[in-house]
């Protein structure tokens, strides 16, 4: 069993409402090693089938994305974990602060940062053929603006060293069909060298994990056969796996490892 050395730290997670989803994972994983944990979600709201809902697929997906984070912190509770909820809109600097605020309130401090709230296009609109401003501006306010905030925010409230994690898609680089997505998460990927340069001097690491087709309740059975293929090691990624990924890079034996951008995708999308 490694150590990595989290117990008593305070983890901040954003985008951690999906019970299926890496936020949640993650919180469950930081709990896991005695870390104290601190969730922001915000409800996204799209149109969904309820008799679908209870399987894999957009109805499921969207039914998750549009709930509190009540099946989380009933998980967490039965750890008997120390944690904090809130829900918050990250792209609002204020609405940042306050989070802070209130994290800083109830744990005093907080060590590790993993940006993890996402937004992407649903309706087929993310092509160049198709684009809107709408689409452009509600990704990047999230994926860019809202992780920015959040790390600038962090960095202003160090309490000695410290951890910031981004979190990418594989397929980064090259994303047909979700460019603003895409771009956004090569944003990150950009935004992850340069911060980690500019804050090595206070001791905090910057590092990005990048996941392949994760199953966070969105892969339904006849997508899971088309994108199986796709993946060398022939099975879908779990959050289990990029938390367990997150912890390594919050953990003591990473305090080195700074600027990096991790796949972890079973070879998809090298």
């Amino acid at each position: 069993m490694i150590d990595y050395g989290l117990k008593g730290k305070v983890a901040l997670i954003t985008g951690a409402n999906n019970p299926q989803g890496i936020g949640a994972a993650t919180a469950l994983a930081f709990a896991r090693e005695g870390a104290k944990v601190v969730l922001v979600y915000k409800k996204i709201t799209r149109p969904f089938d309820e008799l679908k809902a209870g399987s894999n697929g957009a109805d499921r997906y969207f039914k998750a994305n549009a709930g509190n984070a009540k099946i989380v912190e009933s998980k967490l509770k039965e750890m008997n974990a120390e944690f904090l909820v809130l829900e918050s809109d990250i792209t609002d600097e204020e609405a940042v602060k306050n989070i802070y605020a209130a994290a800083s309130e109830r744990f005093g401090r907080i060590d590790v940062l993993v940006n993890n709230a996402a937004d992407c296009d649903m309706d087929g609109l993310d092509t160049i053929e198709k684009i809107t401003r709408k689409v452009i501006d509600d990704t990047f306010a999230v994926n860019v603006r809202g992780s920015v905030l959040m790390t600038a925010e962090f960095v202003k409230r160090r309490v000695g060293c410290g951890r910031i994690i981004f979190i990418s898609t594989d397929a980064a680089q090259v994303f047909a069909g979700q460019i603003s997505y895409g771009a956004s998460k090569a944003t990150l990927e950009a935004l992850t060298r340069s911060i980690a340069l500019e804050t090595a001097k206070y001791g905090i690491t910057v590092n990005c994990v990048a996941p392949g087709p994760t199953q966070t309740g969105w892969i339904d059975a006849g997508l899971e056969k088309a994108i199986l293929p796709l993946i060398p090691m022939g099975k879908l990624i779990q959050p289990e796996d990029i938390a367990e990924t997150i912890l390594f890079l919050a953990g003591e034996q990473a305090k080195m490892l700074t600027g990096q951008v991790i796949k972890v995708s079973g070879g998809h999308a090298l």
